[in-house]
């Protein structure tokens, strides 16, 4: 279908532009996201009037409202910035929510979380790797902070693989299943607090601030708060303040935590979503 081509090309090209300013800046511009959310909701309206179908334009609108909610329930438990929040935005009005069991845009969303794990994991790695002396270092001095908790991970464990042996089969495997994620969730955490410290929280100028920053410590200049943790991402007035402090030799540089560019698993899943449809779906033969 003509309409669909149109909607599919101008994601991909957004979505390509995305993934090259995250790599290159880790910020996704807001012309980008706020030109996708108008050109979503332009074009559902010309296909409404051309085709003479109401259901352009509120696939648009119930794509916009769910990836909204998804945006700000992201964006608020921090594991988005306020560009990937605004680009999933854009998305949802754009490639639209059709009311069915295989839309589109339901396949999309499952595939953005099965991929976009799976990049996070992998982008983390490299990030140990590339910064490996600073990551081993962290994660040693953290393994040897959680001698109580190893204690008790490592005991738990260990007992509930001896349940296992005088328990059914069924409930056996269960068991194991529990011991393996109790210990591996551990050493998981420690690896990412790991990678974080490593890799993610840098000194940065304050010119080099951007809107939706996250910052770590709170900067606190005079007795006054200027900003800090709880704020979810700098202000363009927080930045300008902080320019203005170092321009009075009142501040030199402000803590940062960057976090893992995600547009591109945004890419890989729109590119899976197409070819092969829901990633569950196609792997279990449904649909």
């Amino acid at each position: 279908m003509i309409a669909e081509s149109i909607i599919y090309v101008i994601v991909l090209i957004a979505l390509i532009i995305g993934t090259y300013t995250d790599f290159k800046t880790r910020e996704v511009p807001d012309w980008l996201n706020y030109g996708l959310i108008f050109v979503g909701f332009g074009i559902r309206i010309i296909f409404t009037t051309v085709y003479h179908d109401w259901t352009y334009l509120l696939n648009g609108i119930f794509g916009f409202v769910a990836f909204l909610a998804l945006a700000l329930v992201m964006f608020y438990a921090g594991q988005w910035g306020g560009g990937d929040s605004k680009m999933v935005m854009g998305l949802g009005a754009i490639l639209g929510l059709e009311l069915s069991v295989n839309a589109f845009l339901i396949g999309f969303l499952i595939n953005i979380f099965i991929f976009g794990a799976v990049f996070g994991l992998l982008f983390s790695v490299y990030l140990a790797i590339l910064h490996r002396r600073l990551f081993a270092r962290e994660f040693n001095r953290r393994f040897a902070e959680k001698k109580k908790e190893k204690w008790i991970v490592w005991i738990g464990t260990l007992a509930l693989l001896l349940i296992s042996a005088f328990v059914p089969l069924s409930v056996r495997v269960s068991l194991v299943v529990l011991a393996g994620m109790l210990m591996l969730s551990f050493y998981v955490f420690i690896y990412l607090k790991s990678v974080e410290k490593a890799s993610m929280i840098r000194w940065v100028d304050p010119e080099r601030l951007t809107e939706g920053d996250w910052v770590v410590q709170d900067v606190i200049i005079g007795g006054k708060r200027v900003c800090g943790p709880k704020d979810l991402g700098l202000e363009m007035s927080q930045i300008k303040k902080l320019i203005s402090l170092k321009k009075k030799k009142k501040l030199k540089k402000v803590l940062i935590k960057y976090g893992i560019p995600f547009v591109p698993s945004f890419l890989i899943a729109f590119t899976v979503t197409y070819f092969y449809g829901n990633f569950v779906f196609h792997m279990l033969g449904i649909l």
